[in-house]
């Protein structure tokens, strides 16, 4: 049975995405204007019916830190900035590996390696590259989590590289919409950053490619980036909130330029967008949502976190946030890690830093 609210617009919706239907951008501005409470638990039921039960957890290392060249305005690590940041080159394999078991310790099922850089070139860093290739087979061998990466900018040569080593979801997030991305980045394009999704794709990596909300963009520019990444083919949407950094551009603000009320519609819609995709609430989360608010994404679709800490801010310990995966009603996914959840609970103890 079909999940029904009476609200006609959202019913519809529901009822045209569980038929295999694209909703269009008119249908996703005019879902925004909708009761938050309605359009939760539609899109919680679309999650529900094409899913499963579980919330799949990644985990990162920041491996290569700061001095990057870009200046993304929401940015740390940006050599723009000043920001304050402790920085350091590429670590050493053992050490990614070291943080990936940590990771996989934690429950998490997947674990991305993170360099703050354009793009780590084969050509321009031979030595680089080849560390980060043998992190890579580290973790494909001695782990059971799948090896994830951002890396930047990848060239075809690259991008088959690393698929053939056994890359499985190549990370590079749009940001926000085509229109409002010049005003947040001007040392790349948009369109940089589509080339390389695409040249990661058709090496046969999945995506993971997601946005950040609250910098700034119109309701609007939120659907058009959810739409962009369903041109391109995410499987794994991971949702940023804004969480500002003295010395960057944005760092002015005290939380993200978003209400808990759109954010969470705005989970909802980017489910009834991307119906089967894993729609992951990942950075600002804890500084954006009160303690007590934790759940709410997962109760509006989500189906996935990024756990433990982040690239240059520290997260919440693994154990709390299966606890908040829990009082949403869902479980932690454990397809390629099985793992013991009340072990993880028991520890409490915020996770280690995963960039020492």
């Amino acid at each position: 049975m079909v999940y029904e609210t009476g609200n006609r617009t959202i019913d519809d919706a529901v009822c045209r995405v569980l038929d295999g239907d694209h909703l269009d951008r008119t249908d996703a501005i005019a879902l925004l204007a909708q009761p938050v409470d309605d359009l939760a638990a539609a899109a919680d039921s679309v999650r529900a019916t094409l899913g499963d039960d579980t919330v799949d957890a990644c985990s990162i290392v920041n491996a290569k830190a700061g001095n990057c060249a870009e200046d993304c305005g929401f940015c740390a690590q940006s050599a723009h900035f000043d920001t304050g940041i402790d920085t350091h080159d590429l670590l050493d394999p053992e050490k990614i590996l070291d943080a990936a078991k940590r990771a996989e310790r934690d429950g998490a099922q997947r674990f991305g390696i993170v360099v703050a850089e354009k793009g780590v070139s084969k050509e321009k860093r031979p030595d680089e590259w080849a560390n980060v290739l043998r992190a890579v087979r580290l973790i494909r061998d001695e782990t059971s989590v799948e090896v994830d990466a951002s890396l930047g900018l990848l060239t075809e040569e690259e991008a088959e590289i690393l698929a053939d080593e056994g890359l499985n979801h190549y990370n590079h997030n749009i940001e926000t919409s085509p229109r409002y991305f010049s005003e947040i980045v001007s040392t790349h394009t948009f369109e940089d950053r589509l080339k390389t999704l695409r040249r990661a794709k058709n090496a046969g990596m999945d995506l993971c490619a997601g946005v950040i909300l609250g910098m700034g963009e119109t309701p609007a520019d939120r659907v058009d980036a959810a739409l962009e990444l369903r041109k391109i083919g995410v499987s794994s949407l991971p949702i940023n909130i804004l969480n500002p950094v003295d010395g960057t551009p944005l760092g002015h603000r005290e939380t993200a330029a978003i209400s808990t009320t759109d954010l969470i519609k705005t989970i909802a819609v980017y489910r009834l967008l991307h119906p089967t995709a894993r729609v992951r609430i990942t950075g600002g989360r804890e500084v954006n949502l009160a303690e007590d608010q934790q759940q709410l994404p997962f109760e509006a679709g989500a189906d996935g976190i990024l756990t433990g800490d982040y690239l240059t801010t520290e997260g919440q310990s693994a154990g709390t946030d299966i606890e908040v995966i829990e009082q949403a009603g869902l479980r932690p996914n454990m397809d390629a890690n099985e793992f013991d959840p009340e072990a993880v609970k028991a520890r409490q103890s915020t996770p280690e830093s995963s960039d020492d």
